[in-house]
């Protein structure tokens, strides 16, 4: 009988906490929604649109963190401590400088890039989209070097840690928001300070916990120097990862700008359905990450029969939570939804659309999300770069148009578009899963 290296009780480890984790992430979301109603549909509008954006960046970011994570793992795998805590303290330097020549971009283009992206919205919804984007902006380096420190953790399945962070950056933000909204008035701007301070605060922690840390840790010599070739290493994962996603939130950015086409109250139907969504795709959060360092540390040692069984346990395992996870959210909207100052039309599309995603969020996403993870664990890259690229154009953003304008279906027919995407790349990434080209793939 092959021994196994993740028990039942190690995975529960790493599971466990990053549910919680990612749990709380999301509700950062619902809390900066709900505060916000407050101020009105048009900050409601405003935050949800530049949110959109903003995701470009986020996503970016967690490419990076991904490519270190996966070169971590795979070393950690291979028993290599010294390479693993070179990579991640690279990894910590990448991540700063990047994210600060993508702060400072947006900070000089502010106006402009938000008057290309939504100019046709209203005076009073551009206005807080101007004040959102200029805040959350200065935030950028902070999440980056947040997430840089997350993947070293979760690299070695120290998920906890992450878990006790996001608790702090999340107490920090709803008792920030509280005040800028209910005590200071300060409209979009009461939520949008908050949130940054919360991801300094984080960031803070998790760097100074890295350079702590016994086995892989932040080292000062491995910061100051430029490895070119571990740089590749992580860009090798990376770079794929981060086009596939920039591409994939250039589109959504893209259909913000027909979103903000429909009308106010679709706008904040769709801003309030998607933190439910964020929400709902909670199981795809919490289990992404477990695949990259499970499959990961099996590649890393070698072990290709241990990474292909699990692949099937994981599989299993987050099906089974995701289903369950979508009912429960489904049935708790309504109830979400009282905590909103919304027009009873707004409310009802929100379900509708809540009802949609949480259908093929249970069923499709699993195998278009985590499966993908798995497979760029493995080195995989290519396959899964150009399937979500592919999936992302002639699926998303071509159904979006023909069903949101041309059949007149708005942000619904955006909506459909979306889960056809997922259907189509889980598709696709259940062949090759199942193919095996996976097992001859590479990354240290």
């Amino acid at each position: 009988m092959a021994v196994e290296p993740f028990s039942n009780r190690d995975l529960a480890r790493m599971i466990v906490p990053l549910f919680f984790e990612q749990l709380l992430v999301m509700l950062v979301g619902l809390a900066d929604t709900f505060f916000i109603s407050q101020a009105g549909e048009a900050a409601v509008a405003g935050v949800s649109l530049v949110n959109q954006f903003n995701t470009v960046f986020i996503f970016l970011f967690t490419a990076l963190a991904a490519g270190g994570a996966v070169v971590v793992s795979q070393y950690v795998g291979m028993r290599d401590r010294d390479l693993a805590s070179e990579t991640a303290s690279q990894l910590l330097m990448f991540s700063a400088v990047f994210s600060v020549a993508m702060s400072v971009a947006v900070l000089l283009f502010a106006r402009q890039l938000l008057g290309l992206m939504f100019g046709r919205v209203e005076p009073d919804v551009m206005a807080a989209c101007l004040t959102y984007l200029r805040i959350s902006a200065l935030s950028y380096p902070a999440l980056a070097v947040y997430n840089a420190g997350a993947a070293l953790f979760r690299s070695v399945g120290k998920t906890s840690i992450t878990m006790v962070v996001s608790i702090v950056s999340n107490v920090i933000n709803v008792v920030g928001n509280y005040v800028g909204i209910f005590v200071l008035h300060a409209g979009v701007a009461g939520v949008a300070w908050p949130s940054l301070v919360a991801r300094m605060a984080s960031a803070a922690i998790i760097t100074w916990m890295a350079f702590r840390e016994r086995d892989v840790r932040y080292r000062i010599r491995w910061i100051g120097r430029w490895n070119g070739p571990m740089l590749a290493k992580i860009g090798g994962i990376a770079v794929p990862n981060g086009a596939e996603n920039a591409i994939f939130q250039l589109v959504k950015v893209a259909l913000s700008s027909i979103v903000a086409l429909f009308g106010t109250y679709q706008i904040a139907a769709n801003g309030v359905a998607q933190s439910i969504w964020s929400l709902a795709a909670l199981a795809g959060s919490a289990f992404g990450p477990v695949f990259i360092t499970v499959i990961g540390q099996c590649m890393g040692a070698g072990d290709v029969e241990a990474a292909s069984r699990y692949f099937g346990r994981l599989m299993r395992i987050t099906l089974v939570f995701s289903v369950a996870w979508n009912i429960a959210v489904f049935a708790a909207t309504p109830l979400i939804l009282r905590f909103y100052a919304l027009e009873p039309q707004t409310i009802a599309l929100v379900i509708q659309l809540v009802a949609l995603h949480n259908t093929f969020n249970a069923l499709v996403f699993p195998f278009s999300g985590c499966l993908g993870n798995g497979l760029r664990a493995t080195g995989d890259v290519a396959f899964t770069m150009w399937v979500s690229i592919a999936c992302t154009l002639a699926v998303r953003l071509v159904l979006s148009y023909v069903l949101g304008v041309l059949l007149g279906m708005g942000v619904m027919g955006i909506a459909w578009a979306m889960c056809a995407d997922w259907l189509a790349r889980a598709v696709a990434l259940i062949w090759r899963w199942r193919s095996g080209a996976w097992k001859s793939k590479r990354v240290v």
